[in-house]
């Protein structure tokens, strides 16, 4: 694998895993804690989508088979759910934990997943891992995509100077912005899969 082919691969999977969406959301969700506790919520964030990643390039395609689950089903049930998010987002009523750990459980889902990593980033690394041809050339390629989700956890670990330069005002005027998005994108999601079952 070249350089260019390798930076391909990362820029791809980088905006595949919509970096500037999740840190919207992000911040909509630490908006009330402090920084201490928001780098630790981005840590496990990072740590949960390098996982994740790496679980799915090499077994989601076997995961899939064995329970009989489909790229388009999943596109069903992640855009119910992250629909409901949106409509929390849109209201300004996102419902945040009360307790620090239950914060953290908010890592994997929805931030993790299918915030990060939804229906397209799912099908991606799937057809990805199919798509190599040896193993080197599969190496090469997982790292690159390790390193596109290290560059997501920089990005929520600087979150809190965002939210500094942006203020309280700025997080909401996002945070609704985010959540027409994401009705949207949920949308979508949904209707995409619905239509590849009709046909």
């Amino acid at each position: 694998m070249t350089a260019s082919e390798a930076f391909s691969i990362y820029l791809k999977f980088f905006f595949i895993f919509t970096p500037f969406f999740i840190l919207a959301v992000f911040l909509a969700l630490t908006e009330k804690v402090g920084p201490r506790m928001q780098r630790a919520l981005a840590a496990r964030v990072t740590l949960g989508i390098v996982l994740i990643s790496i679980v799915l390039y090499f077994f989601g395609s076997e995961i899939f088979t064995l329970f009989g689950i489909t790229v388009d089903s999943f596109r069903i049930g992640a855009g119910a759910l992250l629909f409901l998010s949106a409509v929390s987002l849109t209201q300004g009523k996102f419902s945040l934990p009360e307790t620090s750990s239950s914060l953290m459980d908010l890592a994997i889902v929805p931030l993790a997943i299918p915030i990060t990593i939804g229906p397209g980033s799912v099908g991606a690394l799937i057809i990805v891992a199919a798509e190599q041809q040896n193993a080197v050339h599969s190496a090469e390629t997982l790292v690159c995509i390790v390193f596109a989700c290290l560059t997501i956890g920089v990005m929520l670990l600087t979150a809190d100077r965002v939210k500094q330069l942006i203020g309280s005002n700025g997080i909401a005027m996002l945070s609704k912005i985010t959540g027409l998005i994401l009705a949207a994108l949920s949308c979508q999601m949904m209707f995409t899969g619905i239509a590849a079952f009709l046909k």
